[in-house]
């Protein structure tokens, strides 16, 4: 079975072999990795990309530049980025330079973390975790890590 996985750099749709995922595969057109180990940066440019064309979950991590527990959670969600791909996709939105997203995302409070699947909303949670307690609420959602 294939998986679809947008590529972080060109936004390029590649299907790769489930199995393979967590070979290092890179992208057909760019030939950049697909996986990284660090979010990748959403803007108005690759946001339905890599929401929509992803098979695999993506997770979302909304923040803003003034916020102090967001700048204490940014090392836990690069750290868990590391860790939890190619599981799931982890991307980081400024909600000040992306306020449209924000806002079709209805952000309330930040940080706030949504988790998305084939492209729908699946779970959402305010405030900074642990990083035990961001992969058990992953897993109480469906990702298996």
């Amino acid at each position: 079975m294939n998986s679809n996985i947008s590529c972080p750099q060109c936004f390029a749709t590649n299907k790769v072999p489930t199995a393979r995922l967590a070979d290092g595969p890179k992208c057909g057109k760019c030939k950049q990795p697909l996986f990284q180990g660090k979010p990748v940066d959403l803007t108005a440019a690759n946001y339905q990309s890599m929401v929509s064309r992803n098979d695999i979950p993506v997770l979302i991590d909304c923040w803003a530049s003034w916020c102090g527990p967001c700048k204490q959670f940014s090392p836990v969600f690069e750290q868990a980025a590391g860790q939890f791909e190619p599981s799931v996709r982890l991307a980081k939105l400024d909600t000040e330079a992306e306020q449209n997203i924000a806002a079709q995302l209805q952000i309330r409070s930040i940080p706030t973390l949504i988790l998305f699947k084939q492209g729908k909303e699946v779970a959402r949670i305010s405030g900074a975790l642990p990083l035990g307690q961001l992969k058990q609420w992953l897993n109480q959602n469906g990702v298996d890590l």
